[in-house]
C-alpha cells in the first residue's frame, strides 16, 4: 500500500475534529440542524486553514444516508465515497485548469438533472477566483436560481477577484488564520497517533513555520519526521528550517544595549558562519523588540508560548531604554524592507545594526540626548547646573561606600560592557586590595569571565596594582553608579524644565502664539 501524507491521512472528517474556525462551523451546523440551507456558500481563507475541509464535511451532512445532520455518520456508503472522493453526486472543480466559458456551459449542463445517489448534487469549485469574465457571467444565473437539488460550495484564497455579483448570490465564510498554539497541539495529537516521539520546542518550531496554515504545517511535519530518522527533535527541526538559534537574536540585542560595536560585528560575523536568511535575522530580532516592549509597558504581559523566556524579556525590558526599543524596531522594520536592494546582503544587515547604534537618542553611556530644534528667537540661555570634575579616588582600607564606587567607575576606562557591569554594582566590601562586589541576579548574564577579567584589569591599570575583586549575587542595598546617574540626571531634567517653563521670554511666546510645551530637553546631558 503507498504512504498517504499526513496532511490526507488526518483531514478532519467530522466539523467535531476541525481545529479553530469555530465561528464557521458554529454557523453551518446550526443552518444543518435548523434545515435552513442556502444555495450556494462562498469559503474564503489563506491556503491551509481548512476551506475545502469545510466543503466536503458540508457536502457529507447533507447527503448521509442517516438524513440532513451536522454529525454525519460516517458508516454509510455516501460518508465513506465522500471520505475516499467517490461520490457521483460531489462534483468537485478545479477552477484553474478549468477557466474558459465552455468549460462552465459544459459543467451547467447536468445541473437540471436529479442526483443519481445522494440527497443533493454538491458542485464544490475551488479556488473560484481563477475563472474568466464570461465564466462568471456563465454562472450567475444558475447560482443565483439552482434548482432545489443542487447546491454550490465555493472556494477561493483571494475573494477581491470574484465579481460582486456573485459574492451577493453567496453566504460568505471568512476563515481566519489558525493560531500557533493551535497548530502545535494538533500536530502533537498527529505525534501521537502515530506513534512517534517529538520534542515540545521542535513542534512549536514546525507550528510557527506553518505559518497560520495546517496542511503547510503537517507538510513540514512529515518532512521532519523522514529528515530525523522516525524522531522530531529540535536540533534536526532547526537545521531543516535554517532557523536561528533564539540565544544568537538575543546576543545581537545584549550588544546593541551595551552600546558595544565590536562586540556587534563580532556576533553578525559568528551568524555569518552559519549562511542565515538574514531577512529572516532581522523578522526574529523584531519578534523580539515587540515583547520585549510589551513586558516593558505590561511587566506581567510575557508571552507564554514556550518560544520566549520571561526571565530573558524581564532582563533585556531593564537593559533597554522603551525609546531605544521603539527605534530600533521601526529601523528593522524599514532595513527588513530594503535589504533585498542591497548588494551584499551581511552588509546591508550590519548597516541595520549599526544604524541603530548612531540613532539611538541615549546610550548606555549617557551619550547626549537627541534635542529639539531651539526656538528661533534671541532669548537669554539657561543657565546650566555647574558640574565641577570629579577628584581623583584615593582608595584606602576604609568601609566601602557607594560614592567611593561611583567615582572609581567615572574615572577608569571601561569598555561597554565592562561599563555597564560596573554601573550595576554595589561596593559592599573594600579593604586594601580586595574589593567585593553585590550584583542582582537579573544581571547575572552580564558576568562572563571575558567582562569580569576586563573589569579587574581596568581596575588595576587604574589603582597601579594587582587586585583581588570578587562578586555576590542579592539585593542592592544602595543606589548604584547607574541609578544615581539616572537620578541626578532626572533631577536635573526637572530644574531645567522647571526653569525654562518659568521664563519669561518663553511665557512670552506661549502667550503670543497660544503655543503649548510639549517636550523640554536639555542641550547636552553628559554622565553627570
Amino acid at each position: 500500500m503507498s504512504y498517504q501524507v499526513l496532511a490526507r491521512k488526518w483531514r478532519p472528517r467530522t466539523f467535531h475534529e476541525l481545529a479553530g474556525q469555530e465561528h464557521v462551523v458554529r454557523a453551518l451546523t446550526n443552518a444543518l440542524d435548523q434545515q435552513r440551507l442556502h444555495h450556494a456558500f462562498l469559503f474564503t481563507g489563506t491556503r491551509g486553514v481548512g476551506k475545502t475541509t469545510i466543503a466536503r464535511i458540508f457536502a457529507k451532512s447533507l447527503n448521509c444516508e442517516t438524513g440532513i445532520s451536522s454529525t454525519p455518520c460516517g458508516e454509510c456508503s455516501a460518508c465513506r465515497e465522500i471520505d475516499t472522493g467517490r461520490f457521483v453526486d460531489l462534483i468537485e472543480v478545479d477552477a484553474a485548469s478549468r477557466t474558459g466559458v465552455d468549460d462552465t456551459r459544459e459543467l451547467l449542463e447536468n445541473v437540471q438533472y436529479a442526483p443519481s445517489r445522494g440527497r443533493f448534487k454538491v458542485y464544490l469549485i475551488d479556488e473560484v477566483h481563477m475563472f474568466s469574465r464570461n465564466s462568471f457571467n456563465a454562472l450567475l444565473k444558475t447560482l443565483e436560481e439552482p434548482p432545489p437539488h443542487v447546491k454550490f460550495l465555493l472556494a477561493t484564497t483571494d475573494p477581491q477577484k470574484l465579481p460582486v455579483t456573485v459574492l451577493s448570490r453567496c453566504l460568505q465564510f471568512n476563515l481566519k488564520r489558525l493560531p500557533t498554539p493551535l497548530i502545535a497541539g494538533y500536530l502533537n495529537q498527529v505525534l501521537e497517533r502515530e506513534g512517534v516521539t517529538g520534542e515540545e520546542a521542535a513542534v512549536r518550531l514546525l507550528a510557527r513555520a506553518g505559518d497560520g496554515s495546517m496542511r503547510d504545517a503537517l507538510s513540514l511535519l512529515d518532512q521532519a519526521i523522514a529528515f530525523g530518522g522516525g524522531r522530531v527533535e529540535t536540533v534536526t527541526v532547526s537545521a531543516m528550517l535554517g532557523s536561528l538559534d533564539r540565544k544568537q537574536v538575543v546576543g545581537l540585542l545584549e550588544a546593541l544595549a551595551a552600546n558595544d560595536a565590536p562586540l556587534l560585528l563580532q556576533r553578525v560575523a559568528e551568524l555569518d558562519e552559519l549562511s542565515p536568511d538574514y531577512a529572516a535575522v532581522l523578522a526574529e530580532l523584531l519578534a523580539l523588540l515587540q515583547q520585549v516592549a510589551l513586558v516593558q509597558v505590561v511587566p506581567n504581559a510575557a508571552p507564554d508560548d514556550g518560544a520566549a523566556d520571561p526571565e530573558e524579556l524581564c532582563r533585556l525590558a531593564g537593559q533597554l531604554a522603551p525609546e531605544d526599543v521603539q527605534l530600533f524596531y521601526q529601523i528593522a522594520l524599514l532595513g527588513r524592507r530594503d535589504l533585498p536592494l542591497n548588494p551584499d546582503l551581511r552588509g546591508g544587515f550590519e548597516m541595520v545594526l549599526l544604524r541603530m547604534l548612531c540613532f539611538r537618542p541615549a546610550t548606555v553611556e549617557g551619550v547626549a540626548m537627541a534635542t529639539t530644534a531651539p526656538v528661533p528667537v534671541p532669548t537669554p540661555a539657561i543657565a546650566a547646573i555647574p558640574r565641577p570634575a570629579p577628584p581623583v579616588v584615593a582608595v584606602s582600607a576604609q568601609p566601602a561606600s557607594g560614592s567611593e564606587w561611583d567615582l572609581l567607575v567615572k574615572q577608569m576606562v571601561l569598555n561597554g560592557r565592562e561599563k555597564d557591569l560596573a554601573s550595576n554594582c554595589e561596593l559592599v566590601k573594600h579593604e586594601g586590595n580586595h574589593f567585593c562586589l553585590m550584583l542582582e541576579p537579573r544581571f547575572e548574564i552580564m558576568l562572563s569571565q571575558h567582562v569580569k577579567d576586563g573589569l579587574k584589569s581596568a581596575l588595576e591599570r587604574h589603582l597601579g596594582e594587582p587586585v583581588d575583586l570578587k562578586f555576590q549575587f542579592g539585593s542592592v542595598t544602595t543606589a548604584t553608579p547607574k541609578e544615581r546617574r539616572q537620578q541626578q540626571q532626572a533631577e536635573r531634567r526637572q530644574v531645567i524644565s522647571d526653569q525654562a517653563r518659568h521664563d519669561p521670554h518663553v511665557r512670552d511666546i506661549v502667550e503670543t502664539f497660544d503655543a503649548r510645551i510639549v517636550a523640554i530637553h536639555p542641550l547636552d546631558e553628559s554622565e553627570g
